[in-house]
């Protein structure tokens, strides 16, 4: 089965033979994309947490099939060292990751929450941002979200 999609700005086809192998593996496997990780297999943890067309998707649960014709980021996508994603940037400055396994995941939900909600309330992140971390870095994401919204809208004007 050929698959064609948009990753990370680039178009890819691919050629796999069962189009219901989770998108995750294909990123990671085929196209050899490592920055999104395996959690749980069952879309409950988060850190398979990838962009596509705009929405927050877990990547782990998402048949490959699906992604024909579809545009995805990855957290490899969504900012370089030398211009990071606002979200990249404020992970920085507030030291969030400790192990930091679950973060690319974490990133690329707050991405997508701020696509949609450019100021977060406490209670936007906690309903919005239901990943989990292991080390329980949750109370320096919370800040580096609001932080990333602050860079986000100075970034994008538009959403003031």
């Amino acid at each position: 089965m050929k698959i064609s999609f948009n990753i990370n700005g680039q178009a890819k086809s691919i050629e796999i033979e069962d189009g219901n192998i989770p998108l995750l593996w294909v990123i990671r496997d085929v196209l050899n994309l490592k920055g999104t990780k395996f959690g749980c297999g069952k879309a409950a943890c988060g850190a398979c947490t990838l962009h596509i067309d705009g929405e927050a998707i877990r990547s782990c649960s998402y048949a490959v099939k699906f992604a024909e014709g579809k545009n995805i980021i990855t957290i490899e996508g969504l900012g370089t060292r030398e211009n990071p994603h606002p979200v990249q940037q404020a992970w920085i400055e507030h030291i969030v990751p400790q192990c930091g396994y679950c973060q690319p995941g974490f990133m690329m939900a707050t991405a997508a929450l701020l696509n949609k909600n450019p100021k977060p309330t406490d209670d936007d992140i906690d309903n919005n941002i239901v990943n989990v971390c292991r080390c329980a870095t949750y109370t320096r994401m919370r800040k580096a979200i609001h932080r990333a919204a602050e860079l986000y809208q100075s970034s994008n004007p538009q959403n003031q």
